[in-house]
């Protein structure tokens, strides 16, 4: 009798250890450990783990350990990480509509990004959901700019440029070709050694990322107009999610918003500071008038019509009518 007792209660013992054991969500980012970004997740991980009394913990990989986007989204799918800090390009694999962010010329400005935002994120998430992936943040990287090594001023300069895209970034892959030329996909970890060799001579960046990335210590010019709004993404496989009790789940998902509104402030801060920095370091910076503007918006029109082919017409509607209501208070 004693015996069975003593069974009984070693295993409700073990079975409560068990269900409470923490559930560890595996995070891969490209990102280095000591950046705002990565500050800002840790600190995040933090909250959640004393918010949910050590239910929930993140374990971050960081500085590309894991690979590159596409090697963590297939690490997602067998299991061997639970999600990442991934960009709109490799998410773009599996849900186009997420292309929608970085459109050339969608928005004028961060306060208008931010009031589309908060239409387009909800619709964002609801996609990425049926893909069998939860969106935990979203976060503003600021504009990409035309940094190169020679004078870029119109459209036809950039023939004869060696210009590059992210591997599988399907907008500005576009936009190089709507302008006649073949741009040169690399993955962001070789961009560095792609311009020490001359295999690429033009980048399309934020100047936070270009600074971060000491892609900047090789250019001389910057094409004063911000092509195109980016962003960054937290993203968790939806199975390994639903795992947390729902009100896990809601904690996890309050924190990690909160963080990275946070970290979009931080980055249009930065980003500023970037600008400024690029100046004192000696790029020069060419301004154009309107008229100058003009063919780079057209070319700009001429990409979107090729990508908008693909996405859900009722993305497209929400962030025209987001920016309309934007406009006529503003």
């Amino acid at each position: 009798m004693i015996s069975r007792i003593s069974i009984f209660l070693f295993a409700t013992v073990f079975l409560l250890s068990g269900s409470l054991e923490a559930a560890r969500l595996k995070i891969a980012t490209f990102a280095p450990d000591g950046t705002a970004w990565m500050k800002t997740l840790r600190e995040g991980g933090r909250e959640v783990e004393k918010a949910t009394s050590g239910r929930v913990k993140f374990k971050f990989y960081t500085g590309g350990v894991m690979g590159n986007d596409s090697a963590v989204l297939k690490k997602m799918k067998i299991g061997q990480l639970n999600g990442g800090a991934l960009t709109t390009t490799a998410l773009a694999r599996n849900y186009p509509d997420i292309n929608i962010y970085s459109m050339p010329f969608l928005f004028n400005d961060n306060a208008e990004a931010e009031f589309v935002r908060k239409s387009l994120d909800p619709y964002i998430s609801k996609g990425l959901e049926k893909k069998g992936m939860i969106l935990l943040g979203v976060s503003d990287g600021g504009f990409a700019y035309l940094i190169s090594r020679k004078l870029i001023r119109s459209t036809a300069d950039l023939k004869g440029t060696k210009s590059w895209i992210t591997v599988g970034d399907e907008v500005s892959g576009s936009v190089f070709r709507s302008a006649g030329i073949n741009p040169v996909p690399l993955p962001i970890a070789d961009v560095y050694t792609g311009l020490q060799t001359g295999l690429i001579d033009t980048i399309t960046a934020p100047p936070m990322s270009t600074i971060a990335l000491q892609w900047h210590s090789r250019m001389k010019h910057l094409l004063d107009i911000p092509l195109a709004y980016v962003v960054g993404t937290l993203v968790v496989d939806k199975k390994a999610f639903g795992k947390l009790s729902k009100e896990d789940q809601a904690v996890v998902k309050k924190i990690m918003a909160e963080k990275f509104k946070t970290l979009g402030d931080i980055n249009r801060s930065d980003n500023e500071k970037a600008m400024q920095a690029l100046k004192n370091q000696g790029i020069q910076f060419t301004k154009l008038s309107k008229n100058e503007e003009a063919p780079w918006r057209k070319l700009g029109e001429k990409a979107s019509e090729k990508i908008n082919a693909r996405l859900d017409p009722k993305i497209k509607t929400i962030v025209d009518e987001a920016k309309k209501a934007y406009r006529a208070g503003h």
